[in-house]
């Protein structure tokens, strides 16, 4: 009875700041707090698609998270970019959920390198909400816009809103898809130091504050670590990079009241 309290409770402050709108991917920002809308690696897909359009080679990612270790509050996430003679064309799916309680998302994105000083990303989802015991579902519509700022070498400011279009999910008041807006910025204070701090606010809650550092030992293994606000959370994890085409990420995330929430990453670039 109590394990059962648990998931309701966790399920529903998910679906309430996540799972109707926008859920982070990929163990990198995990990691580091989610402090992400500057990265430009392929997971930009689900945190800011104006980042791909500096991916220089086809990439594929997936991903994977279990919250508060608990089998029903599972995330499986994908994002694939494909460069073109102009822009990068992306696509994307993500899950979360269990049998009674699901969500999916799945998109399209394209992003342009504006300038040596801007680049913008636009996206459109698909969600998909099921609810279980013939509750019912829902299929809507949102559009995602991004933009990233190459201030100077290893210096980005990023700005992304999800869920720009307020989309409804039911009738019922104003049900609505989360709308996440952030902001943030990233400075590399050397080849071995990045740090990232970002702020995060969704329309209906408090904003949240969150900072991420990444420290590279060596040119193929990096350590990470970040802090959130609103709920409070901590982060760690590290990545390898086997060689310049294939990296495994792996970290977790804790808050006091629930627990841990490991996952995990493998992305891959070709030639």
């Amino acid at each position: 009875m109590f394990r059962r309290g648990v998931i309701l409770f966790a399920v529903f402050c998910l679906s309430k700041s996540l799972a109707q709108g926008w859920v982070p991917a990929g163990s990198r920002s995990r990691a580091m707090a989610d402090a992400s809308v500057t990265f430009s690696d392929v997971w930009a897909y689900h945190h800011n698609p104006a980042g791909l359009a500096l991916v220089k080679k086809a990439s594929v990612g997936i991903a994977y998270e279990n919250r508060f270790l608990l089998r029903e509050l599972q995330t499986q996430s994908a994002a694939c970019a494909l460069p073109l003679k102009k822009g990068v064309v992306s696509i994307g799916f993500q899950r979360f959920g269990y049998s009674q309680f699901t969500t999916t998302k799945s998109g399209l994105g394209y992003s342009l390198q504006l300038s040596e000083l801007l680049s913008l990303g636009v996206q459109l989802n698909l969600h998909h909400l099921r609810l279980g015991q013939g509750y019912g579902n829902a299929f809507k519509a949102t559009g995602e816009v991004g933009l990233l700022a190459t201030i100077k070498t290893g210096w980005d400011v990023g700005f992304s809103v999800v869920n720009l279009t307020r989309t409804k999910l039911s009738t019922y008041q104003e049900d609505r898809l989360t709308t996440a807006i952030r902001l943030g910025t990233s400075y590399s204070f050397s080849s071995k130091l990045l740090v990232c701090v970002e702020g995060e606010k969704h329309i209906e809650y408090p904003m949240r504050a969150k900072v991420g550092l990444e420290y590279l030992p060596l040119k193929q293994i990096a350590f990470r670590a970040g802090l959130g606000t609103q709920p409070f959370e901590m982060n760690a994890g590290f990545g390898y990079s086997f060689n310049t085409k294939f990296s495994l990420d792996l970290g977790s995330s804790y808050t006091q009241s629930l627990g841990w929430s490991p996952n995990f990453s493998l992305s891959y670039a070709f030639k």
